[in-house]
């Protein structure tokens, strides 16, 4: 998914604030699934958590560029997902983050039934 960096995202210097790398993540995670009408962020049929993070800032957005943040599949366990997303300014590698979703309902880990697991497949 592209998108161009505002005002907003950055701190006084024109440079995207740190925690913005990770809504940037979120937002192309969701976009996959508005982008096919999938609603998997109900509560009551079970829904994602981050539960892990581990971030690597390599390089510095800033104000007005178009970064692009891509997505795979690193693997999957009953409950839950590592995958791997990176964003991008043209061909140069700015961050790279591993996060492990977890899948909850009622607020217990529960495990990723297979239709699910085949839609991310497609999806990343």
């Amino acid at each position: 998914m592209k998108m161009r960096i505002y005002y907003e995202d950055t701190d006084a210097g024109g440079v995207v604030y740190h925690s913005n790398y990770l809504k940037f993540c979120e937002r192309a995670r969701s976009e996959l699934f508005f982008k096919k009408n999938i609603d998997i962020f109900d509560a009551k049929s079970g829904h994602f958590l981050l539960t892990r993070a581990n971030c690597a800032f390599l390089k510095s957005a800033k104000l007005g560029d178009i970064v692009e943040v891509k997505t795979k599949i690193l693997n999957f366990k009953k409950a839950s997902l590592m995958i791997e997303q990176e964003i991008f300014r043209e061909e140069e590698l700015l961050f790279r983050g591993e996060f492990t979703l977890a899948f909850v309902k009622d607020s217990k880990p529960t495990r990723i039934d297979d239709t699910l697991k085949r839609l991310f497949e497609e999806l990343f």
